[in-house]
């Protein structure tokens, strides 16, 4: 009997890469208003090299970038990307469709809800709160929690510990098939593939369901039981 769902953040419940791109491009588009001399394509490569090398939540990313394409920190220019930068990302963060509508579902399935996230526990928990989601959360795990990432076996068996359930009645929800299923199914979780969040072209996740919307993890956990429907 399934008696927890666990999730991915970025990508499964949010959509981040349109989320971080918009809130780049409008850095982007402020810094070169400010006096930065190159093409928002440019801009806009140079600065995903430097989020590819120290990771996407990387906070010194535009100092990074000016410090290269200008060979100096010119601050008004940095200025202008933050703060647009700021303004943009809390606009553009907003949930996937249906997900307030499926975690309420889940909530009164009595099913204990956690999240297993890569990001640092800032971030996590700012993204929860905006999207007004957080309090439907029994546990969640970060990066600042194990200090390793998936597929690695530690955030998963951290969030089972927390909700106190074996892995096969806990249920992992993801989009990335080679870091939330693989090393979900390797505890011996369950796995859904989010197709509807992959972002890599994924032909084979690996996973033992797959979903275009997150409503259709409903029908699933009640094929699989759980405890509003145990007999």
């Amino acid at each position: 009997m399934i008696k927890a769902i666990v999730f991915d953040v970025d990508n499964t419940l949010v959509d981040f890469t349109k989320w971080k791109n918009a809130a780049v491009d409008a850095a982007i588009v402020a810094m070169i208003d400010a006096g930065l001399d190159l093409t928002p394509e440019q801009a806009h490569r140079k600065i995903f090299e430097i989020y590819d090398k120290k990771g996407i939540e990387y906070q010194g990313v535009f100092d990074d970038f000016l410090g290269e394409v200008l060979g100096h920190i010119d601050y008004r220019v940095l200025a202008a990307g933050i703060v647009s930068y700021r303004r943009a990302r809390e606009g553009a963060l907003v949930a996937y469709p249906h997900v307030n509508l499926a975690l309420l579902r889940l909530f009164r399935m009595r099913l204990k809800l956690a999240v297993v996230s890569d990001a640092p526990r800032l971030p996590v928990w700012m993204r929860l709160v905006q999207l007004g989601v957080d309090n439907f959360f029994d546990v969640v795990v970060t990066f600042d929690d194990t200090g390793v990432r998936k597929p690695a076996p530690e955030p998963f068996r951290k969030a089972l510990e927390l909700l106190q359930v074996k892995p096969d009645e806990a249920v992992m929800v993801g989009d990335w098939a080679e870091r939330d299923i693989l090393g979900a199914k390797e505890l011996g979780m369950p796995t859904v593939f989010a197709r509807y969040g992959d972002t890599f072209g994924t032909k084979l996740s690996g996973a033992d369901f797959e979903i275009d919307d997150i409503l259709q993890l409903i029908p699933i956990v009640e094929r699989l039981g759980h405890p509003a429907g145990a007999t």
